[in-house]
């Protein structure tokens, strides 16, 4: 029998045909596995940056509402400042007092005020206070302010100095008991005059006494002490821009 007989015709390719079509089918298989990871891939980062763009938009959402309160109430502060100081711009020379543009009112001379080491007030003061405190509610309490009163602060400086041979701490300790006495003093009065009895459950959720202490000095142009200027009484007023501030912060954090 010839040799042609017992190898049948083309079984070698046949052979490799068959070992062929396998790997033919897993390098196919390959590829639709990567085509279907690329996919995902590009799925995930599709939906990535759509969630980054929708943190963009948020974020410029709430910086568009910070940058609408912060003008707000700068807009408010200086309409406010202009009606303070068309309405005591006179006075205040007369009372020792002087408004800033941050909207303090500062009584600054401590002869008018109190006597020293005493929280009692002074006839002088109680006069200015009679005639400065009805006049200035109704400003900061009219309809386009009053919203937006957080706080009115009374506060009360002192010097740094006690008695001669007082310690700074024990200078500072008895200072700051003074300067709480004494603003409280001026609250109680301010709070019982019968001009603001209409708004007096308006004013005792609104209206602090703060007694400071020695905390924040008046100073001298040679940064020295000014003794005199550091015993003041001050009136502020706080809005709620910063309350206001806060809950968009806390809106763009959740």
């Amino acid at each position: 029998m010839s040799l042609s007989k017992l190898i049948p015709p083309h079984s070698k390719v046949t052979q490799r045909e068959d070992h062929w079509i396998p790997l033919s089918d897993l390098m196919t298989g390959l590829m639709i596995m990567f085509m279907l990871i690329a996919i995902v891939f590009m799925i995930q980062v599709q939906s990535e940056s759509e969630k980054v763009k929708a943190l963009m938009l948020r974020a410029e959402s709430q910086a568009a509402a910070m940058k609408n309160v912060v003008v707000l109430y700068d807009t408010m502060r200086e309409q406010l400042y202009a009606d303070l100081n068309a309405e005591f711009a006179k006075d205040l020379p007369q009372w020792g007092a002087t408004l800033d543009r941050d909207l303090t009112i500062r009584f600054q001379e401590p002869d008018v005020l109190f006597d020293t080491g005493k929280s009692i007030l002074k006839p002088r003061f109680i006069q200015i206070l009679d005639d400065f405190f009805p006049r200035y509610i109704k400003i900061i309490a009219a309809p386009k302010y009053k919203a937006s009163i957080e706080e009115i602060r009374i506060e009360g400086h002192t010097s740094s100095q006690w008695a001669a041979w007082s310690p700074a701490d024990l200078a500072y300790f008895r200072n700051m008991e003074l300067s709480q006495s004494r603003t409280r003093s001026t609250l109680e009065h301010v709070l019982l005059l019968p001009q603001v009895a209409k708004q007096k459950a308006w004013l005792i959720a609104r209206l602090t006494a703060n007694g400071l202490s020695s905390s924040h000095l008046r100073l001298n142009p040679d940064g020295s002490e000014n003794r005199e200027a550091s015993q003041r009484v001050e009136f502020r007023v706080r809005t709620n821009a910063e309350a206001r501030i806060g809950e968009i912060l806390k809106a763009v954090v959740e």
